[in-house]
Parts: C-alpha cells; sequence; structure tokens
C-alpha cells in the first residue's frame, strides 16, 4: 500500500532536502534530488523497463514533476555509472533543459554522449575520477571509487552545512576484479571516522547471505564451454557489461575462435568501451558480423544481446527463428547475466525456443556463467560497520531488499528510529546532522510510448490489458429520438472475442427491449441511453461467457 501524500514544509535555510524520484521499490529508473539553500543536485536519472502487462511502453522515467518547475535552480547531474537504470533517463531530463551539466568518470559519459547524440543533444560533461573533490555550489562532492559490473563506478559523498551523505551508486566489493579497480573501504573508512550523518546505499542483493562470488571465476568457466562446443557459440549478456565481453573475448582467443558483436547497442557501448582503453580486444578476435559467415562454426562466438528475453532483441528472434542466424542441434547458447525480476516468463520462452531448436542452452541456473554485480549482506554488513551511519536510506531495490538492508544496518547498531524506509516521493531532511521524513510526495510512473512522453497513462494501459484479455465489442443502433424505438440496428462486431458475429443475435432483442424501457420512462439524453446499451451488452457478455471485453456503443438519433 502507498505511503499517504502529504506537502513537506518550506525549506528552511541551511536544511538539506532529499527524496527519490524512482529506485524505491523497483529495480530501475534511479533518481535521487538533493536541495539545499535553493541549489538542486540529482544524483543518476535512469530508465525503468516494462512489465509484460506494460503494453506498447518502451520505457519508465523517474518523476520529474517535483523539479519540472525548478530546473533552473539544477546546478548538476551526478551519475555513478553507466547502466541504463541509472543513465537511461538523462535525454528525457535534458530535453527539458539542455544545458545541464554531467559529471561522470570518462566510460559513463562515453555512453551517455552517445545515447544523447541520438537524441541530437549536445551535452555540457564534466569528467571526474575517484580521489577528486569538487564544488558546486553549497555541495562539495567526494567521488570514490567502488567495483560494479560496468567499469569506472563511482560513489559520490555529498558534504553541506547541513551534513554529510555517501550515496554508493551500484557497487560490490570483489577482492580481485578483472581490471584492479577495488571499492575504496579506505576513503569509506575515513568518511566514516569522520561522521556519516546518512548513507544511502545500493540494496539489490541485500536479502542474499553471504558474499557476492568474484567476476574472475566465470573466465574460465566460459572457457571450458566454448572449448567443448562443437559448433557455434552464441552469448547474450547486457549491452554495457564490459567485462562479461572481456572475458568472452579472452575464452574465444584461447579457443582458437573468432568474435562478432550482434546488436546495435552492444556495438556501439564496446566500440566506445575499446576505445577508450576499457575494453582489451586481443589481436585478430574480433570479426565483422558480416564477415562472420564464412568463419567454420567451430571457429566463431555470437556475443549479442537480448539476455533478457526482449522480443526485438537478438536473441529473441533467434529463437523464433526471425534472424538471419538459424540455430539448431550441436550450436551452444549461453545466457551469461541475471534475471532481472519481471523478465522471468520472456527468458524462460526464449530457453525453450532455443532448446525447442536443438541448441544446448547454458544459464546461472544450470552454470556458473554470471555473478551479480551488487554487493550481498556480507558485504553490507563491512560497509555499515565500516561508515557507523547515524542514518539509513536504504535505495535501489524492491521493497523486500530495502527492509533487508535495514535490518543488516540494525545488526550493526544503527537505531531503528534512524532507519529510514522510503519510497519514492518519500522527503528527508538533514539539518545538523538529524534526519527525519517531513513529506512524502505523490510520484507516479512517466512512460514513453513511442514518440510520445508522459502521455500515456494507467488508465490507457488499463484499456490495452482489456483488449488484449478480453477483446473488444462495438454496438451501432440508430433510434427514433420520440420514441426510443430502433430504426436500425443494432449493428455489432467483436474483435478478439468471437469468432462469428452471429452469437450476438441473442442480445439483440435485449438491446431494444432496453432502449424502449429508457424511453417509456423518459430517458431522450444520449448519454444515458449509450450506457442503456452499454450495460446491457456487458450483463448478457459477463452472464454467457464470463468475459468482460471493452464495449463501445453509438447511439445515433433519427
Amino acid at each position: 500500500m502507498a505511503a499517504a501524500v502529504y506537502a513537506p514544509p518550506a525549506l528552511e535555510s541551511g536544511t538539506l532536502r532529499v527524496f527519490p524520484t524512482g529506485g524505491l521499490g523497483e529495480v530501475g529508473r534511479n533518481m535521487t534530488v538533493y536541495e539545499i539553500d535553493g541549489k538542486i543536485l540529482i544524483v543518476d536519472c535512469g530508465v525503468l523497463f516494462p512489465e509484460p502487462d506494460q503494453l506498447g511502453v518502451d520505457l519508465i522515467l523517474p518523476d520529474f514533476g517535483p523539479i519540472r518547475d525548478r530546473l533552473k535552480d539544477v546546478i548538476g547531474v551526478v551519475l555513478t555509472h553507466g547502466h541504463e537504470d541509472h543513465i537511461g533517463a538523462v535525454p528525457y531530463l535534458l530535453k527539458l533543459r539542455q544545458d545541464i551539466p554531467l559529471y561522470g568518470s570518462a566510460l559513463t559519459l562515453a555512453l551517455v554522449e552517445a545515447k544523447l547524440k541520438e537524441h541530437r543533444i549536445k551535452p555540457i560533461t564534466r569528467v571526474v575520477k575517484e580521489g577528486e573533490v569538487k564544488t558546486l555550489g553549497p555541495f562539495t562532492l567526494e567521488f570514490i571509487a567502488v567495483n560494479h559490473s560496468i567499469p569506472d563506478a563511482l560513489a559520490v559523498a555529498i558534504t553541506t552545512w547541513a551534513g554529510v551523505v555517501l550515496h554508493t551508486g551500484d557497487f560490490k566489493m570483489d577482492q580481485l576484479p578483472l581490471d584492479g579497480r577495488l571499492t575504496d573501504l579506505r576513503a569509506f573508512a575515513r568518511l566514516g571516522e569522520n561522521g556519516v550523518d546518512l548513507f544511502l546505499p545500493d540494496s539489490t542483493n541485500a536479502d542474499v547471505p553471504g558474499f557476492t562470488p568474484i567476476e574472475r571465476e566465470i573466465g574460465p568457466v566460459l572457457e571450458n564451454i566454448i572449448a567443448r562446443a562443437t559448433r557455434r557459440v552464441v552469448v547474450a549478456s547486457f549491452s554495457s557489461h564490459v567485462h562479461r565481453v572481456q572475458q568472452v573475448l579472452d575464452a574465444a582467443a584461447q579457443n582458437g575462435r573468432r568474435v562478432a558483436l550482434l546488436g546495435r547497442s552492444m556495438v556501439k557501448n564496446m566500440g566506445i568501451a575499446a576505445e577508450l582503453g576499457y575494453l582489451k580486444v586481443p589481436d585478430g578476435v574480433l570479426i565483422d558480423f558480416k564477415k562472420a559467415g564464412d568463419v567454420p562454426d567451430d571457429k566463431i562466438v555470437y556475443m549479442s544481446t537480448g539476455s533478457q528475453g526482449e522480443p526485438m532483441a537478438v536473441l529473441a528472434r533467434m529463437a523464433n527463428l526471425e534472424h538471419q542466424i538459424e540455430l539448431g542441434p550441436g550450436d551452444t547458447v549461453i545466457l551469461a547475466s541475471s534475471l532481472i525480476p519481471g523478465n522471468e516468463n520472456s527468458v524462460y520462452r526464449v530457453i525453450d525456443g532455443l532448446t525447442k531448436l536443438g541448441a544446448t542452452v547454458i544459464h546461472k541456473g544450470n552454470a556458473k556463467v554470471h555473478v551479480s554485480g551488487h554487493a550481498a549482506a556480507g558485504e553490507l554488513l563491512y560497509c555499515y560497520n565500516i561508515l557507523k551511519p547515524k542514518h539509513v536510506m536504504p535505495v535501489h531495490g524492491e521493497h523486500r531488499h530495502l527492509f533487508a538492508s535495514a535490518r543488516l544496518a540494525q545488526q550493526t547498531g544503527v537505531p531503528a528510529q534512524n532507519t529510514i524506509l522510503a519510497e519514492n516521493g518519500t522527503v528527508v531532511d538533514l539539518r545538523e546532522g538529524e534526519a527525519r521524513v517531513v513529506g512524502q510526495l505523490d510520484i507516479g510512473y512517466v512512460y514513453v510510448d513511442g514518440s510520445s512522453v508522459g502521455e500515456i497513462t494507467d488508465a490507457d494501459l488499463k484499456d490495452r490489458r482489456i483488449l488484449g484479455e478480453e477483446g473488444f465489442i462495438s454496438v451501432i443502433v440508430v433510434v427514433e429520438a420520440a420514441s426510443g424505438h430502433i430504426v436500425a440496428g443494432p449493428e455489432i462486431h467483436a474483435r478478439g472475442f468471437a469468432e462469428d458475429d452471429a452469437v450476438f443475435n441473442d442480445v439483440k432483442p435485449k438491446i431494444a427491449a432496453a432502449l424502449r424501457e429508457a424511453a417509456e420512462n423518459g430517458v431522450r439524453d444520449n448519454h444515458a441511453l449509450t450506457q442503456t446499451v452499454r450495460r446491457t451488452v456487458g450483463r448478457w457478455v459477463n452472464s454467457s461467457y464470463r468475459r468482460r471485453p471493452m464495449i463501445v456503443p453509438l447511439v445515433i438519433e433519427a
């Protein structure tokens, strides 16, 4: 049940206001707003991918409503790393005001700039590195290296007159990272010694006991699978998972195979990563997809998108025989990624489709081909103990993850009253090191549907679900205004309900009788007559077929 909405008080001078507009109670559309002394700082601006029942929706954005009238006060957006759930909504924010400066690491900003180029937006970017300190108006920002499933991720410590906040972004504590870049626990310890007043930790794996396995364990598994494969190998992963692509390139090179990248985002992102030196491509391994067909089947690996079962992605099109690569017996497919909540059915459909074609499908459930990019409970306990934060507001996760993170904080000594279980729109004020909830904003989903942004509502999606699940019935009837007698019709047509419109012959006399009765009772209003037809057809359909289709009547007065 959503928290009751109530307006926060006017913001006092010297008080830091913090509120998330996405990312809590969900895995995606991460965005947190910080405001003090009339200036606003935003941390992350990501998208959420739609559920199967959100028909026609391409992306879901954070709710910009609370700051839409304050965009002139935004002095910067800090991007913690380059995953879509943290950068994907930046183009839509900059369409509201293009000159908001973006701060992030070199790889993060390169990925954002490529995305913005598609939207014809040239951003103002400021590259920052771990250990760097920047002052933006009333905010002093310290950037701290954290390890994640994409290189160059950063946490940010935000210092104001009101106190110190540590916002981790996504992180884990892999002690043998592929790129040698550890989460900087020494910086965490220093912050802890000086005092962290409010801690916003990544909570995605807070309900997973122990420690997230190290990334290095995946490489030998991939190498072994590729060595045993007799024909083509297809590896599917996120298009921004540089570490995973690196492991596939290395495993292919060890086995004398070439690698072709599939999917526009995969080709674009890996090109950027290689250009900046984050992806080390072994000599002679990469080959253009157009030339890959000339390589023997036992000498090629395809690195593709589609690990989440997205219907238009490469892997799903392969499963549906809609891609020029036609998989069959002897081919091997590896799903080297996590399973985002809500995508299970789509992924299993793709797995079933590939298996039916004869391919061997290897995934996280039957082999160690993926490790998470998020800290598990053991790692979060270390962080809580190192930081000893005064207040905690878990972020980035569904409600069970936020609750689990809060329990961990309390186990390490954070008082229950200092553990803030927030929702999107929960307003927290920090003043002189003390944090308290002061309001709850009304935060909604903002849907991107084709070229429209925010025009599709939950009511529209409900209509789409009804159309998809129950069908559509149209009724056209012409009546004499004075008597209510039917002059023509009813003409009834259906889509997605029954093959033969003759099934409606039984309800036509009921419509005529209902209109006559309405006329006898003095009903002349066209809207009321329309509702009479709707109710009559609706009751008949429900009692006869146990269905609730969308009914669109049109009553014309002659």
